[in-house]
This record gives structure tokens, sequence and C-alpha cells, in this order.
């Protein structure tokens, strides 16, 4: 038998299973096929759903405009075996097994691509009315509470309120939004690009109290601990989320302060045979000097592919691949495109596109002269073109950044 042959028959043997039926762990599955494993691969979700998109639940599925959001994607015909409805407990990486509640598991290569799990509110779990968004379900039970025009109060003003809250009123609730930091998107955006946001609640006609925190939930209403009521036919919590990775615990796969899996540039875990991509996994950046913990949809779209390439160049002996994307973002809400794509957090200055009262704008922030990050309201040629200069490096002349006027990629020097 040829080295060449040999090979192919240890890549049919092989079998790689995928923990999470999201967009990170169904990417990873249809990346081995694209990338020409033809070994068993299984996809294991613990919701019972057909594999969906998470981004339309806040959008067209909310408000009743779709019933679900699907992948298009035909499983039988690329050899994918799901497994739906299985919770999976334990990782026992010794023995390359997984423990669920039908029973072990084994696998060659398992790919971890579990996501991420809203934070709950303290103290307003089992209270009837309190909802979180993040699963079709929790979209099918909100979806009667805006049809009944209920008074709303969401907890959270951070990427999922706003659009959240953009659906409410789209369906004619009253809505409340209360954020206990002074501004809209305190973790993500610095105080004086999220505080011409602040004004979107008002001018849609919800209601945006900051630097207020909830004292308590119950059934009906939202005790502030300011003492005032604030009626609520529902609540919705929107206070942030952390990888779903406290399965792992005891299995040697080591994991972050932040929880997430630390993966390395080839998005590998600590334990052999086993990767993880999207909301569960942080990947160091040489582009940002950092490891990032990305919780968006094109993270979990491009990272399988790095995963399934270096799953192949763990049989193949070929080069590892190297995950080190532009990070990209966007979010839809109070009749704004919302698109973001990089890192400002190590940026030494901060220049504007416009004025943040008017209805497009855009914000740049560089480093050392090079664009590190651009934030772009309605402005989506801004962004394309930004993403596309961070990726190359490139140095601008901040002047010509700063003329709305003048296109981006001309600022280049």
């Amino acid at each position: 038998m040829s080295e060449q042959t040999e090979q192919r028959a240890a890549r049919q043997a092989r079998h790689v299973v995928v923990v999470g039926a999201g967009m990170a762990g169904v990417q990873s599955a249809v990346a081995l096929r694209e990338a020409g494993f033809t070994g068993p691969v299984t996809l294991i979700g613990a919701e019972p759903h057909q594999p969906y998109d998470r981004p339309p639940l806040s959008k067209a599925v909310l408000l009743g405009k779709a019933e679900d959001s699907a992948f298009d994607v035909d499983f039988e015909a690329l050899d994918i075996t799901l497994r739906l409805g299985l919770d999976v407990t334990a990782l026992r990486a010794a023995d390359h097994v997984l423990d669920t509640a039908d029973g072990p598991v084994s696998y060659d290569a398992l790919v971890l691509a579990t996501g991420a799990e809203p934070m709950t509110l303290p103290g307003a779990e089992g209270v009837p009315g309190v909802h979180l968004l993040r699963t079709l379900d929790d979209a099918a039970r909100l979806r009667p509470v805006l049809d009944r025009r209920h008074d709303v109060v969401v907890v959270g003003a951070g990427w999922i309120g706003a659009e959240f809250a953009t659906a409410a009123r789209a369906a004619g609730c009253a809505v409340t939004v209360v954020e206990a930091a002074a501004r809209p998107l305190a973790g993500a955006l610095p105080a004086e690009v999220a505080a011409p946001m602040a004004a979107w609640y008002a001018d849609s006609g919800a209601e945006l109290l900051t630097g207020t925190r909830v004292d308590r939930v119950e059934q009906g209403a939202v005790v502030l601990d300011d003492g005032r009521v604030l009626p609520a036919g529902a609540v919705v919590v929107g206070i942030g989320a952390r990888p779903a990775t406290r399965w792992l615990a005891g299995s040697g796969v080591a994991l972050g302060p932040d929880g997430s899996v630390t993966a390395d540039s080839a998005l590998r875990t600590s334990v052999p045979d086993v990767y993880a991509v999207g909301d569960c996994a942080s990947f160091p950046s040489a582009r940002y000097g950092t490891r990032l913990l990305v919780h968006h949809w094109d993270n979990a779209l491009q990272g399988p592919r790095t995963a399934a390439a270096a799953i192949m160049a763990a049989q193949d002996g070929g080069p590892l691949p190297v995950y080190d994307p532009v990070p990209y973002f966007w979010s839809e809400q109070f009749g704004r495109f919302v698109q973001y794509a990089g890192h400002h957090a190590d940026a030494d200055a901060q220049v504007w596109r416009g004025d943040g009262a008017d209805t497009a704008w855009s914000v740049c922030w560089l480093r050392d002269g090079a664009l590190v990050a651009v934030l772009a309201v309605g402005r989506p040629r801004d962004l394309a073109q930004g993403r596309r200069l961070i990726g190359s490096g490139a140095v601008l002349d901040p002047e010509k950044v700063a003329d709305p006027a003048v296109p981006l990629k001309s600022a280049a020097l």
C-alpha cells in the first residue's frame, strides 16, 4: 500500500465529532467536507431543532416574519450525522470519549463549538414573564409578548438589548430599557462614541434609564434600586453572555479567566485532538498582540475553516493554518445599520468621520498611524474599505480620514 493510500485510509477511518450545532458547529462539519475529509462526521446539538442561524431570532423570527432560520445545508448529502436534542455532560480526553445523556460517544478528533450562554439576572430566575433571547424557543416565547403589545422592560442596553427594543417598538410595545452603566454599549465602545446612540432610544419612542440598577423582579413589575416600580408585562434580560464551557471542568482543557477555551493560533486546545471555535474559544492575535474572545457571527463562520484545516494537517502532516482575522460584526437597531471591524483597545488615536448627531457617521481608530478598527453607522463603504485597510496594515493620513467626503481607501499613504 502506498503512503498516499495509507493516508487516505487513515482519513476515512478517523471519526470527527463536533459538539454544538450553531453556526460554528455546522460550519466546522461543512468545512471538513470541503477540505476533503471523507471519514465519519457527527454533529451533536443540545436543542431538538434542525440547526439554525441566530441573528434572525432578534429580527424576522421574533417579529413573526419567519418561522425559523434553519441553515440551508443538506446534512444527508454531506454524510454528516446529526444527533440533536442531546446534552453532552463531560469530556474524558485521555479516553477520547464524550459523556452524553445517551451514553458515551468516542471520537478521534473533537471540535468544541458550544457557543455562549446568556447571563441571567440574579433573583429573576423562575419569575413568570422573564425572558432571555438566545434560542429559537426563546424567540417563540417572546412572539406572543410582542403580538399582545405588553409593556416591556429590557435589562441591559448592549447589542441584544438594543435589537430587542427595536423589535418591540416596531411591534407597538411600550419599552423601557434599564442600564446599570452610564451609557449604552458601555462594555463595547468608548463613552464619546456610544453617547450619540443614547438618543436613538428616545427617537424610537423607547425610554432609556442609564446609571440605574434593578433591585428585584416581581411578576408584572421591575423594582429599581431607587424605589421606582416599572410595570412589565414581560422582562427581557440582555446583560451579556459567557462561553458555554462549564461542562469541561476537570477535562484538562485549559480555560481562561473569562471561561473561554484558550485555543492556539490553529484553534487547537491544550488537549491533543481537541479544537475549539466560535463564541466558546479565545485565540491569540498576532495582529493585535493580545488574546481575543469574539462573540459574533463572523467569527463563528470563519474559525471553522481554520479548525478543519488544522485537523487535516494533523492527519496529513501539512503546515498548520493560522487564525488571525480582522474581527467583524454588525447590528440593526432603531433603523440604523451599525458595523464594526477590528479591535480598538490599544489604539492611540480616534478620528471621527462625520457628526454623531447625523444619520450616518464613522469612527476610526489608529495605532502608530495604521488603522486598527472602524465603527460605521450607515456608512457601509467605510466599513468595507476600512476592513481591508486593517487587514493590510496600511498607514493612513489622519486629515483625510477625518474628511467624510474622502473615500477611506484614499487616505492610505
